[in-house]
């Protein structure tokens, strides 16, 4: 990660993080097409205490993601973004470092997470970071383009 950049940790109020927040959920209308409304009722941000928001040494917002408790364990990761023009210097493994850095913290000892099929960069990006593929959870068990994935916190 660049050493000029600024990591907050927040809760869902953050307006920052809002505004990111509304760019991907057009990006993923898209995507999802028909099936919009149904990742939506799952997306939403009200019960995110645990946010990250990224920023450029001006202070320009430039990422995002977020988790919420799945059971005792485990934290599912959500809200993951990246502007287009900022993406491919390494951000999302950034974010996805620091939401695991945090979870760790939090006594979590693993996190998963849903993408759909169709987002190969995203995929990517959990592969490189050591995710694997799971068996889709709920209430992705019976979508066709999603795919799951998990990570074994190290709690070094």
């Amino acid at each position: 990660m660049n050493k000029e950049m600024t990591i907050k940790r927040t809760n869902a109020n953050d307006k920052d993080f809002k505004l990111l927040v509304d760019q991907l959920d057009t990006y993923l209308s898209g995507i999802n097409g028909e099936n919009d409304d149904f990742f939506r009722q799952f997306n939403t941000i009200e019960v995110l205490q645990h946010v990250i928001v990224f920023y450029d040494k001006s202070g320009n917002v430039q990422a995002c993601g977020a988790f919420k408790a799945y059971n005792e364990a485990t934290v599912e990761i959500k809200r993951m973004y990246v502007l287009p023009e900022c993406r491919g210097i390494g951000l999302g493994s950034s974010v996805l470092n620091a939401l695991e850095q945090w979870a760790k913290e939090l006594g979590y000892s693993r996190t998963i997470l849903e993408t759909s099929i169709k987002m190969q960069d995203a995929v990517q990006l959990y592969l490189k970071n050591k995710y694997e593929e799971i068996p889709k959870y709920d209430p992705y068990k019976n979508v066709a383009t999603s795919i799951c994935f998990e990570k074994i916190l190290n709690t070094d």
